[in-house]
């Protein structure tokens, strides 16, 4: 099913350009706009690997419900300029991708920016029905393109604080070691020494095997937090159906790299890696807890993501959301994400109030009952082991 938002006639030749706005909601559209959304994405200032079809499109079919699709489109002269995938949760209108995906954004062709902004706002605007209807994006970088859409947003906006994210620059590991203080420069060069003395094999998976390599890396990742408390939805069915389909279709596109990691012979560690024009990211890796014993993990791992940053000139490593230590080691720049809240004024009033109250809780959680945040990962614990 699809709704027509807007359609400008075109006159002669010469005449102004015809543009088209529509609203998809037939699951069948989302596969049959694969090869104009990846083109889509090329041209989008500041797009992500997680808009890319293939991450959204498996996403849905792992994650989607039936009649909640929300695709908006628009076309100037037939060509698509601009596109929203969105979802219908409630009231809310809710990204593709949700809370598995690290940068939330809709795409614009950088040509067509302004033009493609303000229709797509209009056709958004126009399917919030109700005084608590909004778009509710809750992780969005400073670059993103959905920015755009706030100068021509006939409602109220907010943005809000969101989630750390880090990242390093695509350059050579000898330049980033320049980073660290000295001692910990001088230890780590001697650990790097040391892996590359052990001589792990590393063997880049191609697509037709990336859903058995998937399994494998899943396997090794319940593996290595099996005693921490892993994160309930990476050990889900659904979650590994997403990673196998996402993962085949990035890599046939060279959107994503799958790598195996072997040392004498035995499978030690994967990791999925997700890339851009101008950015890589390491998504979700997993590794055999004996091989921290061996060898540099974060160095082997960080090693081969920003050598493929060098050699393909992308110019950004993200670590992408959370402050895990052994990502402190690399001294990454800091960034915050942000909540973008677009809708009508009670909606997003209330939304914003919940969702600062939400931060306080949590916040008085963290200072006043510290007991509450072991309790949940002793939980996460026995979770995992049943």
């Amino acid at each position: 099913m699809t709704t027509a938002v807007r359609s400008d006639a075109a006159g002669p030749v010469d005449a102004a350009p015809r543009y088209e706005t529509v609203v998809l909601r037939d699951e069948r559209a989302l596969e049959a706009l694969a090869g104009e959304w990846n083109a889509l994405q090329e041209q989008s200032p500041g797009a992500t690997p997680f808009q890319c079809h293939a991450w959204l499109a498996s996403w849905w079919h792992s994650y989607g419900r039936p009649g909640r699709l929300r695709l908006v489109t628009v076309r100037r002269d037939g060509r698509l300029i601009a596109l929203a995938p969105f979802y219908r949760d409630g009231a809310a209108l809710r990204p593709l991708g949700a809370e598995i995906t690290d940068f939330h954004d809709v795409l614009l062709d950088a040509e067509y920016a302004e033009e493609g902004a303000a229709r797509l706002a209009a056709a958004l605007a126009a399917e919030l029905r109700g005084p608590f209807a909004r778009l509710d994006l809750p992780e969005v970088r400073g670059d993103a393109a959905i920015h755009r859409l706030f100068a021509h947003w006939p409602r109220a906006a907010r943005k809000l604080p969101a989630s750390l994210v880090q990242h390093l620059p695509g350059v050579p590991m000898d330049e980033l070691l320049t980073r660290l203080p000295g001692r910990t420069a001088q230890r780590t060069k001697v650990k790097l020494r040391k892996l590359a003395a052990a001589g792990v094999d590393v063997r880049l998976v191609p697509p037709w095997e990336a859903p058995e390599a998937v399994d494998r890396m899943l396997a090794l990742h319940a593996l290595q937090w099996r005693e921490r408390g892993a994160t309930p939805e990476h050990m889900r069915e659904r979650f590994a159906s997403h990673l196998r389909a996402a993962a085949t279709g990035m890599a046939a596109t060279e959107r994503a790299q799958l790598r195996e990691y072997r040392l004498d012979g035995r499978l030690i560690a994967c990791d999925l890696m997700l890339q851009s024009h101008a950015m890589v990211a390491l998504y979700v890796y997993g590794v055999h807890p004996e091989a921290r014993e061996r060898v540099d993990i974060a160095g082997m791992l960080f090693g081969e993501s920003l050598a493929h940053a060098v050699s393909t000139g992308r110019t950004e490593l993200s670590l992408l959301r959370g402050d895990e230590p052994y990502k402190q080691r690399w001294r990454p720049d800091p960034s915050h994400n942000e909540r973008l809240l677009l809708g009508s004024a009670p909606a997003v009033a209330v939304t914003a109030y919940l969702a600062g109250a939400e931060e306080r809780a949590k916040e008085f959680a963290r200072r006043r009952m510290p007991w509450v945040k072991e309790l949940r990962g002793r939980v996460r614990v026995l979770k995992s082991k049943l």
